[in-house]
C-alpha cells in the first residue's frame, strides 16, 4: 500500500485539486450552477483559504492528490461558527475509512481555532456524504446558515464542537 497523507494545500496543488473536484462533481452528476463547480475560488484554493482560521487539506496517496476538504469561518454568520468546505473524494479512494480521517483533521483544526458549530451543506444526492457526516456527529438542521451562494445545495447539517 502506498503512503497515505494529509497536509495542507500548497499552492502548486491549485490545479490538480480543482480538477479533481470537477471530476467528481460531474460524475456524481451534480449541478454547475449554485454548487462548488462554479466558485471562483476552485482554481484558487491555496490563496483563497490564506485568512484567519481557516485552512484546507490535500488527501494524497503516494503523490497523487485523491482528496481534499476545507474549515473556514462560515460566511456571513456567527464568528463562533465554522463551515465545512468542499469535501470531495476520488471514486479509487472512497469506502476505505479515508473520509473520517479527512474529517477528524479538518475538525480538529476547527476546535483548535475556537469555533463552537461546524455546518455543512450538500446535495440531496449525495446520501454517502451525509451518512459520513451522520457518523461524524452532524444533525440535520432546517435552514440555511450564512451565505455559501450554493443555492442548489439544500440538506444543511451542523454539529456541536464543544
Amino acid at each position: 500500500m502506498t503512503d497515505i497523507t494529509i497536509r495542507p494545500i500548497e499552492q502548486k496543488d491549485n490545479a490538480k485539486v480543482a480538477e479533481m473536484i470537477r471530476y467528481v462533481l460531474i460524475e456524481q452528476g451534480v449541478p454547475k450552477v449554485g454548487t462548488a463547480y462554479e466558485d471562483i475560488a476552485l482554481d484558487q484554493l491555496f490563496e483563497t483559504y490564506q485568512k484567519d482560521r481557516a485552512e484546507y487539506f490535500v488527501f494524497l496517496e503516494g503523490d497523487e492528490i485523491l482528496g481534499s476538504a476545507g474549515i473556514a469561518p462560515l460566511e456571513n454568520g456567527e464568528s463562533t461558527i465554522c463551515e465545512l468546505q468542499k469535501m470531495y473524494f476520488h471514486p479509487k479512494v472512497r469506502g476505505r475509512g479515508l473520509g473520517q480521517q479527512m474529517m477528524q483533521v479538518c475538525l480538529n483544526f476547527a476546535k483548535k481555532h475556537h469555533f463552537n458549530e461546524c455546518y455543512i451543506e450538500t446535495l440531496v444526492s449525495m446520501e454517502p456524504a451525509q451518512k459520513l457526516y451522520k457518523k461524524s456527529g452532524f444533525d440535520y438542521i432546517e435552514e440555511r446558515l450564512g451565505d455559501t451562494g450554493h443555492y442548489s445545495c439544500k440538506v444543511f447539517m451542523k454539529k456541536k464542537l464543544v
